[in-house]
């Protein structure tokens, strides 16, 4: 049987500390390819470079494992390692994390780790985006290792059914304080913007922006933030079906749907 074949990405950078638990993680299941952008790319989401060259950098090779610096977005480290420098090699499985910081909720959209990890599922890769709920410096991701280690063997053991991306978002705490995993759907949560406007030493103005995550729903318990603020891992499918069945009923009533096909020709 041939070793499995991991590769593992993210958007903080191929220097982070959250790369170097996604390596261990991946670790665990064979071979390990990394290919991480060369600086930090988070709220990238599926953005990609047109008009940049794109250099490719290796920074580490060992027994198991290589480890790939690239100068582009998160997804164009995916393209890289799918289209060019894994090509004809069967990729078994796709880690985009681990992040620094949660990517519950609407954050999926924006994501650069979300971003890499639904780019992987389009390859027919199984795609598990890790994120840890901690932007601090010194986050511990000992519990993120560990149930990440858990849900990959979960994914690895047995048929699952393809394409698959998984949004898997871990609690602060340490492995033993965690309360366990959760399926879950995405909170309908949003953020609420706000620009602080500043003067350079020339008088021109600039902007930092901050802003506000607004729970619509926070008595929801079937949620990923509802699992987060429990203390459970939370594991959401996502998908790349942006249409909103709802409202193709409701505009029915104005429009033929497609489904329909074209009417018949009178005779």
């Amino acid at each position: 049987m041939n070793e499995r074949l991991i590769l593992v990405t993210n958007d903080d950078g191929y220097a982070s500390k959250g790369l170097a638990a996604a390596i261990e993680v991946a670790r665990s299941f064979g071979r390990v390819v990394a290919v991480a952008p060369e600086t930090p790319q988070s709220g990238m989401s599926q953005a990609i470079t047109m008009y940049n060259p794109l250099y490719l950098r290796k920074v580490r090779a060992e027994e198991g494992v290589e480890v790939y610096s690239f100068s582009g977005t998160p997804v164009d480290c995916v393209k890289m390692a799918f289209d060019y420098l894994l090509r004809g090699e069967r990729i078994d499985l796709m880690i985009s994390g681990i992040n620094h910081g949660s990517n519950s909720a609407v954050n999926v959209l924006y994501s650069g780790t979300m971003g890499a990890a639904i780019e992987g599922s389009f390859y027919n890769c199984p795609a598990v985006g890790l994120s840890l709920d901690d932007h601090g410096a010194d986050a511990d991701f000992d519990a993120a290792v560990l149930y990440g280690k858990r849900i990959l063997g979960d994914l690895l053991s047995g048929p699952i059914t393809l394409p698959l991306c998984l949004n898997v978002n871990v609690p602060v705490g340490r492995p033993e304080e965690l309360r366990g995993i959760r399926l879950c759907r995405q909170n309908r949560g949003f953020w609420r913007e706000e620009f602080f406007r500043h003067e350079d030493p020339r008088g021109r103005e600039y902007f930092w922006l901050t802003g506000a995550f607004v729970n619509r729903e926070p008595e929801a318990c079937d949620t990923d933030e509802w699992a987060l603020r429990n203390g459970y891992v939370a594991v959401v499918p996502v998908q790349t079906d942006l249409t909103d069945y709802a409202q193709l009923r409701n505009l029915g009533r104005f429009y033929p749907s497609a489904a329909d096909g074209e009417p018949e020709t009178r005779k």
